[in-house]
């Protein structure tokens, strides 16, 4: 159990405490709701590019690294499809200056020229090293823009092209700005050495005065049931051709959840399971496999990916996991897959949860979600999944007409 306190402030800002006397270190995460869903469809990578430029400075502070440095600290960001997080750890001692570093540019971010043009700059690289330059890179662009018609998620959190990226406009990240990044569209997380009394203390001192925003909540158009699969092949020049399909399944807030989690380590988590089995050792198609689900707050998707053998074919390799597919749906798990599985999702639950700064980011996930106890229930809540729901929930998810496949070839 991760203990915890909870506040909010009067300009809406949400507060958690979670107090270890243990330690010496302070991990201070801000979590904004915002993330590459809300972009504009035509400038798609809009929030992972502010991302980057909130650690250009605010009015009253330069350097955000070098100050959080000068105290021993260090710190990081990420945008996903939904938030964008911000989180530093630093020795519990200086815990303040994290508060006057994030208060200062939550209020008064520096919009200069040319900072702006320096980050997007930055961000065109990281375009290029991740889709254009890094073998399969390119691979989840291709596989989402087909699996979604209507829903934001077919954009990439980087952005759907470097054209995007070029075209935004200091107007645009101003207006960006005023309407996300704003304390009651945040979550505020401190953990570590710290005591409740004193972070409420610096949270009234550094955030209070910051005036509450009117943020707008868009409503996204909900993707449509997929009615028939889809095919995408895309040639490039790989060593291996590789195969990926994308299943859309539950958001993160439904009750299909946790059993979607728990089909998606049966089918793919561990030498033991059963495309593992099936593909890698028994009928040897593909080198390696994996399976991950997105885990977004809207309809996500349970993805399936795998290099293939030189000497096998893309469409024998395809029949062959749809064998598996098939037969899981015919059949379904066994409770003794089912025991696997739980297993495998609590034994990285609990490695996900060791350090501060891991509590802290998913301390404030699950505020943002609407129940912070979320991260001390998600283990209750998987163990609860019985066999049948499992196999119902694979039965359900697991059609051929629910699925997108993306043929990764290899250039001749």
């Amino acid at each position: 159990m991760i203990s915890f306190e909870k506040f909010a402030l009067d300009n809406g800002l949400q507060v958690v405490v979670h107090e270890d006397p243990s330690s010496l270190i302070a991990a201070v995460n801000v979590m904004y709701y915002v993330g590459s869903r809300d972009d504009n469809p035509q400038k798609t990578g809009f929030a992972h590019l502010f991302e980057h430029f909130m650690f250009e400075g605010s009015k009253h502070i330069p350097s955000y690294d070098k100050s959080l440095q000068q105290v021993g600290g260090n710190n990081n960001a990420y945008t996903s499809n939904d938030v964008t997080n911000y989180h530093c750890t630093l020795p519990a001692a200086n815990v303040e200056t994290a508060f006057w570093l994030e208060s200062d540019r939550m209020l008064d971010l520096a919009f200069d020229a040319h900072a702006l043009e320096v980050q997007k700059k930055v961000v065109i690289e990281e375009f290029k090293e991740v889709y254009l330059n890094k073998p399969y890179g390119d691979a989840w662009l291709h596989l989402t823009q087909a699996a979604y018609t209507k829903h934001p998620y077919q954009s990439p959190v980087i952005g759907k092209a470097i054209s995007h990226i070029e075209a935004m406009t200091m107007a645009e990240v101003k207006a960006f700005f005023e309407q996300f990044y704003v304390p009651n569209n945040a979550v505020l997380v401190v953990a570590g050495g710290v005591e409740v009394a004193h972070i409420k203390a610096l949270s009234k001192k550094w955030f209070g005065p910051i005036p509450q925003g009117n943020v707008k909540r868009k409503h996204f158009t909900p993707e449509p049931p997929q009615t028939a699969p889809r095919h995408v092949t895309i040639t490039r020049p790989v060593p291996l051709d590789a195969i990926y399909q994308a299943y859309h399944v539950s958001g993160r807030l439904d009750a299909d959840f946790y059993a979607t989690e728990l089909l998606c380590a049966a089918l793919g988590a561990g030498k033991s399971s059963r495309l593992y089995k099936g593909l890698v050792v028994e009928r040897p198609h593909l080198s390696e496999v994996s399976t991950y689900t997105t885990t977004t707050i809207d309809p996500g998707l349970l993805a399936i990916a795998g290099q293939v053998h030189d000497n096998v074919t893309l469409a024998a390799t395809e029949q062959a996991l749809q064998d598996i597919i098939q037969k899981t749906c015919d059949t379904g798990f066994t409770e003794r897959e089912l025991t696997k599985a739980k297993n495998h999702i609590a034994g990285e639950h609990i490695y996900d949860r060791v350090g501060l700064a891991d509590k802290a980011e998913e301390l404030a996930e699950a505020t943002l979600l609407g129940d912070t106890n979320i991260i001390n229930t998600y283990i209750d809540s998987i163990n609860q999944v019985t066999l049948d729901e499992l196999n119902a929930v694979a039965r359900q998810v697991l059609k051929p007409h629910n699925c997108t496949t993306l043929h990764y070839q290899r250039e001749a």
